[in-house]
């Protein structure tokens, strides 16, 4: 009977610790995982800004389905495939939420602005994307299903405003060194 009991106790104290035991990441990694963390939100950020100064209603309107879509479609596909992550911190891995976010920022800047904002915008939605793998939160797939989902997302739901009202969008030096934006429009 003691023996019984002991393997018992034993075996429950394997499985919760099993349950309970991640991956080292060393403080390099956590560091990138940190800036990736914070980036995520800067192209869905850079479009609610643009749409909100260039008083765009319509690609208001386009970017909210894009982000309501790509949240939406994200989400339930975490919630369905329950995939372990890299640091087996949890079983919410594939996809990745930050990479299809900043992706779905900077599909909707370069669909509805435009190339010239568009490739800096998905520049840094890449390093997103490695970051997510560099800090061994995701597997390259989930990161590449991220960004499916988001380019996905705004190509379904985002027309193009610069072709339609020939919007010319460049950055400006000031004479005192500060950066500003010149807006010409023809309607």
């Amino acid at each position: 009977m003691k023996h019984l009991i002991l393997t018992l106790l034993l075996a429950f104290v394997c499985l919760f610790q099993a349950g309970a035991q991640t991956l080292p990441v060393s403080d390099a990694r956590k560091a990138v995982r940190t800036s990736g963390d914070v980036l995520a939100f800067v192209t869905p950020a850079a479009s609610l800004i643009t749409v909100l100064a260039l008083k765009d209603w319509e690609g208001l309107k386009q970017g909210a389905l894009t982000g309501v879509t790509t949240l939406g479609v994200t989400y339930a596909l975490k919630y369905l495939i329950k995939k372990e992550r890299p640091d087996q911190s949890d079983n919410h891995s594939f996809p990745s939420m930050h990479t299809s976010v900043s992706f779905a920022g900077a599909a909707f800047i370069q669909r509805r602005y435009g190339w010239k904002w568009g490739i800096p915008a998905y520049a840094l939605s890449a390093y997103v994307g490695w970051s997510r793998v560099y800090g061994k939160k995701h597997d390259w797939w989930d990161v590449v299903a991220g960004a499916a989902i988001g380019v996905g997302s705004a190509y379904i739901f985002t027309h193009p405003f610069a072709r339609k009202h020939d919007l010319n969008i460049s950055p400006v030096a000031g004479g005192d060194g500060s950066m500003g934006l010149y807006v010409s429009m023809r309607f």
